[in-house]
């Protein structure tokens, strides 16, 4: 029987089941439909109305712990079997109770509507759409690596998920270890989704459904642009295929800014979500910095927490550089910005150094997102004076992505500084980290700025096409 019929059987048998009211699905999948390779595969049913999934999965060893990551997911659990023998399986939590001799293979149902309704991602959606972290209806054995998971769909309907595309099976993917910073989002249902090539890289993009009426194709332009300006860095995007989700900002977002939020979620691959304001009209997205300074952050590994202001401050140092290369930003105006954050930052907390403000953020974000940024500044100036510009901060960034990104582990401040020495004759950024990481006060760039030709005297700021490294200055912006 070939492949493709015995999948449209399949499928049909399944979404029957639960038309029909089957309570758990019992059956197995013939392995000429599974990702033979995958040691652990899931097939996942999505209901047509949204409302529940029903999960098959095949184990090719008896395994003896099954859970879930996010600590409520057994409230959305409706019921589990081994499909072995039909036993059914308890939950203690967010953990399954197996027999002392494993199972190999597993069926249950997961309340969507629940999840969803749960998931704050859901405030400005229409009914079209849900969304439903995999945290809360993905349950595997421990520690388990090389996962794939197959969406059966209803006719008309999608699924975005951060994980690898595994062709060339459709809708299969891939689930790469990653750091877990945050729950990602799975979206299902009728949402818009376009692919973008940039130079090392295939962006996909879900463009969520709101009751408003809007264009998609502006939204997925805007994206393009904004993940392009990263390109302008070292030349390529840092993750090969990263995904991007446009979510409306719910009604407990305040403010009439054009995007509300952003975030890179690093939960089973990499991926931004974009919280924006659906009621304002895309052409005024170009003139916000959100988008821009997180796809920034693809360019480091995911920190500790007690190390998040380096990456902080290269993204709010990346942000304004980047703008200003594509245009989007003049050359004034993103040295203003980076001017005005790092007084900012000077002026915020001085009784603490970075790593203090990194353990007490109470009146000292300014201090947490600019003094990375500073260190960005000294690091980017100093290499480029030291090779007479053959080197920058953004060549060094781009032997980083060569080696080691994205990164499936979280990393620390100073194993990533020490990483990017190494790609240096002569070490900069353990040094520039010892001299000011546990300092109190704030970096000295005025000096620095000066040099390059960025003052302010009382409210007049103003750019010194003379001074002496301005031509270096013009460098970085492209000014």
């Amino acid at each position: 029987m070939p492949i493709h019929f015995v999948t449209y059987f399949l499928r049909t048998i399944l979404i029957s089941n639960l038309v029909a009211g089957v309570g758990l699905i019992s059956m197995g999948l013939p392995a000429a439909v599974t990702a033979a390779t995958s040691p652990f595969h899931y097939t996942v049913t999505v209901a047509e109305d949204l409302a529940s999934l029903d999960i098959h999965a095949r184990f090719d060893r008896a395994v003896t712990t099954l859970s879930a990551r996010a600590a409520d997911a057994g409230d959305y659990l409706l019921g589990a079997e081994n499909c072995a023998d039909k036993a059914p399986l308890r939950h203690r939590g967010r953990r399954l109770v197996l027999p002392s001799s494993g199972i190999t293979c597993l069926n249950y149902r997961v309340n969507l509507a629940a999840a969803a309704n749960a998931d704050r991602r859901n405030q400005g959606l229409s009914s079209a759409n849900v969304i439903a972290s995999p945290a809360v209806w993905l349950w595997t054995p421990a520690r388990a690596a090389d996962v794939t998971v197959r969406f059966h769909l209803p006719v008309s309907m999608r699924v975005a998920v951060p994980w690898l595309p595994e062709p060339p099976l459709s809708d299969t993917y891939r689930i790469p270890r990653a750091p877990g910073s945050s729950t990602a989002a799975a979206v299902f249902g009728e949402f818009d989704y376009a692919e973008f090539d940039l130079p090392g890289a295939t962006l996909r993009v879900a463009v969520t459904k709101t009751d408003q009426v809007s264009d998609p194709q502006a939204l997925f332009d805007w994206v393009h642009a904004q993940a392009s300006h990263v390109t302008l860095a070292y030349g390529r995007f840092p993750n090969p295929s990263p995904s991007v989700v446009v979510l409306a900002a719910g009604p407990s977002w305040r403010g009439d800014s054009p995007v509300h939020f952003g975030r890179v979620v690093r939960d089973g691959g990499e991926s931004v979500e974009l919280f924006v304001n659906r009621s304002a009209p895309v052409s005024t997205y170009y003139g916000d910095w959100i988008a821009t300074h997180e796809f920034s952050h693809m360019m480091l590994p995911y920190l500790y927490s007690r190390h998040r202001w380096i990456s902080e401050g290269f993204a709010q140092y990346y942000q304004n550089v980047l703008l200003a290369r594509a245009g989007q930003y003049s050359h004034e105006r993103a040295w203003r910005e980076l001017y005005e954050g790092y007084e900012r930052g000077r002026s915020s907390r001085p009784e603490l150094s970075p790593n203090g403000a990194a353990r007490d953020r109470r009146g000292a974000t300014m201090k947490f997102y600019w003094s990375g940024a500073a260190l960005a500044l000294i690091a980017d100036v100093e290499l480029r004076l030291r090779s007479d510009g053959e080197q920058s901060l953004d060549t060094v960034l781009g032997q980083l992505d060569e080696c080691c990104l994205p990164a499936a582990d979280m990393w620390s401040g100073p194993q990533l500084l020490a990483k990017l020495d190494t790609f240096l004759d002569e070490p900069l950024f353990m040094p520039l980290y010892r001299q000011h990481a546990n300092r109190t006060g704030f970096p000295q760039v005025g000096p620095l700025l000066e040099r390059l030709g960025v003052s302010a005297r009382g409210d007049a700021f103003r750019i010194v096409d003379d001074a002496e490294l301005a031509d270096l200055r013009r460098a970085i912006t492209g000014g």
